[in-house]
């Protein structure tokens, strides 16, 4: 069984800590309260790979980062060895959609992470606009993958997006693992 850290980064107040939450099946109870994520909560708990087999699980480790620019000094710690990345954000708060830029090149250009190891989330709170069309985002973040998440109306939908997702990072690490063991061969 495979086992990958994904990172779920992006502003502060973006929704990250809500759907690691529902992913995890973790039940917090905030009663609505904004409690910002100091520095990063781990969650583990096991997922099954969409379209991967029946018996195909994945253990998650899933780093709920701050999106707090004081932690920023952290940030490196927290990259190493993770297998992916999802930025969280909330795509009717406009602040949002220009900050995805930053996140990008800090947590994913600056470790070369492939395409099919990131996740865009358009995270829609209760009572926001849904919209699954585009968003104005720059044309190399047009190439990774995009959810709609609304948990009060599709929630099911957002969990198997996201073990779609897992099985495109794990395919990814077991890419990665037999070109090194060929490598090593040759």
């Amino acid at each position: 069984m495979f086992k990958a850290k994904i990172l779920f980064i992006g502003p502060n107040e973006s929704g990250k800590t809500v759907l690691a939450n529902f992913l995890s099946d973790t039940v917090e109870n905030v009663e609505g309260e904004y409690r910002p994520t100091r520095g990063v909560r781990i969650l583990e708990f096991e997922s099954q790979l969409e379209g991967s087999g029946d018996n195909a699980k994945c253990e998650v480790e899933l780093w709920d980062c701050s999106g707090d620019f004081k932690f920023e000094s952290c940030w490196p710690a927290m990259i190493k060895d993770s297998s992916g990345v999802a930025i969280v954000f909330d795509p009717d708060v406009p602040s949002h959609l220009q900050e995805i830029e930053t996140w990008y090149s800090m947590f994913i250009s600056s470790q070369g992470l492939q395409d099919k190891q990131c996740l865009l989330m358009a995270h829609h709170k209760p009572g926001g606009t849904v919209e699954d069309g585009r968003l104005p985002l720059a044309s190399h973040l047009g190439r990774l993958a995009l959810i709609h998440s609304n948990l009060d109306e599709e929630p099911e939908d957002v969990r198997q997006a996201f073990c779609r997702y897992l099985g495109n990072v794990v395919n990814a690490m077991s890419e990665s693992r037999e070109r090194e063991e060929m490598s090593i061969i040759t």
